[in-house]
Formats: structure tokens, sequence, C-alpha cells
């Protein structure tokens, strides 16, 4: 099994990932996860962790996985928009065909004004593009 173990990982959290060097070649032939450097995706900052200096190797890993990441999680932006299309369209067929009329009380004014923002965003951002040559 030891083998098979990457030789980074990186713990991911909000902004980035914790990112741990493993050893395996130990005398008691444990996993030990050395944390060396706190990274942020957003804006690409890699810091090393304590007094650590980050080899070449170690940042050629780390951007690598900053690039990765970043397109993971573009992926998955594109993907909760296309689902928040398909929950609308469920939405719409449940205040239709089965919401009562406390249900609609309870929903209609919050889903209103949220409809009312999005569309006034796209119709600027779709008069944006129009506009460009």
């Amino acid at each position: 099994m030891a083998n098979d173990l990457p030789d980074y990982y990186f713990r991911t959290r909000e902004n980035g990932a914790l990112v741990f060097r493993l050893d395996t070649e130990n005398r008691q032939r444990r996993i030990e996860m050395v944390q060396i450097a706190v990274v942020n995706v957003k804006n690409g900052d890699v810091k090393p962790h304590g007094d650590r200096t980050l080899s070449d190797e170690d940042r050629a890993v780390i951007d690598d996985w900053i690039a990765d990441r970043r397109a993971v999680l573009a992926e998955r932006e594109v993907d909760d928009i296309l689902r928040t299309i398909d929950h609308l369209n469920l939405t719409t067929q449940w205040a239709q065909t089965r919401a009562s009329d406390e249900d609609l009380e309870t929903v209609t004014d919050a889903l209103l004004l949220a409809m009312h923002d999005l569309r006034t965003v796209l119709v600027r951002k779709k008069a944006e593009q129009l506009g460009k040559p």
C-alpha cells in the first residue's frame, strides 16, 4: 500500500488547501504527513509552513495542483448553474401542481426578488455583450 501512495497530500479547505508531504520510510512503517505549505487557490499564494523552504519539486507539484483545482472548481461552478436551471424548472412544476397556499406564501416573495435580481444582471450582461464590437 505504501508504494501506491503519492508523495504529496492536499487537504482541501474553503479557499485552498494544506499541503503535506507523505513519509512512509520510517522505522514503524507508518504513514507520516508533514505539513509543508498552505495554498490559496483564489490568489495563488503559497505559504511555506513554519520555517520551511519549499523545493522546486514541491513548488511544481503545488502549482500543478492549483491549476487542476481551479479547473475542477470552474467545471463545478458551471454544473451548479445548470443544476440551478433544473431546480428552477422543478420549482415551477411544484408551484403549479403541488404547492399549497401556505407553501407559496412562504417562498413567493424571496423567489420573486431573487429571480428579479438574476434577470436584471443577466439582461445587463447580455446588453454589454451585444454592445461590444
